[in-house]
């Protein structure tokens, strides 16, 4: 990871996109519920998320910023190719497939939704997709500035690239002060990947290890490790499951070869569930460009007083007029 004095290095200006629905679930994990609002209702997913973006604008300088949601979490495309993607989060007794999310989290979206409108941040969905598959798809399509994704999520470091312009992950899954910015470099050498479309190597690396957090069983007996050794040898999932099926190459071990043709059924399906998609129908509630000062200020000061939110906010306030 490139540091600079200390800090993460950054780029100027960068489109910077962030997986919201990771972020303040993260939120609501990392700060007590007694942070509330002055009628008891829980705000410490929207000061946590809050305050992320404002550390977002400060730190790293973004000069257009998209909150990127979820407008379907488990889509049907994914469901209908591996039915156990996210299986075990459905809330019980769902008739609709809806997520189970902790009860006080549930009322604090529209308010982090409230707030991002009164200020001014851009938000950004597409219909049947989720916020990973928006993220690769605003981020495949920009050819001007510097992106940068903020995630708590390891599926999308397969979206890193150099090329036409760079793509860094700024991974927060053990906070803002642990955080690791990964390009292609970086993420070859965290994973062992070839850094030669490092992205791509690491969804191929995903598909064989499997993530029982999203329902997927990768191919029993193959490992991270293995499974970034394969990919490393051979170039690319494709390239390893070609060799499946070639007798003569030498470099696939018969345990690696059985192991593989006894997940054939997984791995015909898994890239579909496990790829972001690049060219989602993407709807954007306004330009994403970061606003010097809150496009609704009165909203503000109401939604400040009303939830509580007299440190957070504020703070997002500074981080604007600083820019």
């Amino acid at each position: 990871m490139s540091e600079d004095s200390g800090k993460l290095s950054r780029v100027s200006n960068p489109l910077v996109l962030m997986d919201a629905a990771s972020l303040y679930f993260r939120a609501f994990y990392a700060l007590p519920e007694s942070m509330t609002a002055p009628d008891g209702t829980p705000v410490n997913a929207v000061r946590g998320f809050v305050d992320t973006i404002a550390k977002v604008i400060t730190e790293r300088k973004a000069s257009r910023l998209v909150a990127c949601l979820d407008a379907d979490w488990r889509p049907e495309f994914r469901v209908a190719a591996l039915p156990s993607y996210k299986a075990h989060r459905v809330a019980e007794g769902a008739t609709d497939g809806e997520e189970e999310v902790p009860d006080t989290l549930t009322p604090q979206v529209p308010i982090i939704l409230d707030v991002l409108d009164a200020v001014g941040i851009a938000t950004a969905e597409a219909d049947g997709y989720e916020a990973d598959d928006v993220i690769g798809t605003l981020a495949a399509r920009e050819t001007t500035d510097p992106v940068e994704v903020i995630t708590g999520d390891r599926d999308l470091f397969q979206v890193v690239r150099e090329e036409p312009t760079p793509v860094r992950v700024l991974y927060l899954g053990r906070g803002w002060a642990k955080a690791e910015l990964l390009g292609p470099e970086e993420l070859a050498a965290k994973y062992a990947l070839p850094v030669e479309d490092a992205g791509r190597a690491y969804a191929g690396m995903a598909v064989l290890r499997g993530d029982p957090s999203d329902g997927l069983p990768g191919v029993a007996g193959i490992g991270e490790k293995t499974a970034a050794k394969l990919i490393s040898e051979f170039g690319s999932l494709q390239a390893v499951l070609d060799a499946v099926h070639d007798g003569r190459d030498r470099k696939l071990t018969t345990r690696a070869r059985t192991a593989l043709l006894n997940a054939q059924d997984y791995l015909a399906v898994a890239p579909t569930v496990v790829d972001v998609a690049t060219d989602a129908k993407i709807v954007m509630d306004r330009p994403d460009a970061v606003p010097p000062a809150p496009v609704d200020p009165d909203r503000v000061a109401e939604l400040t007083r009303r939830w509580g939110l007299g440190s957070s906010l504020p703070r997002l306030l500074s981080a604007l007029e600083r820019r």
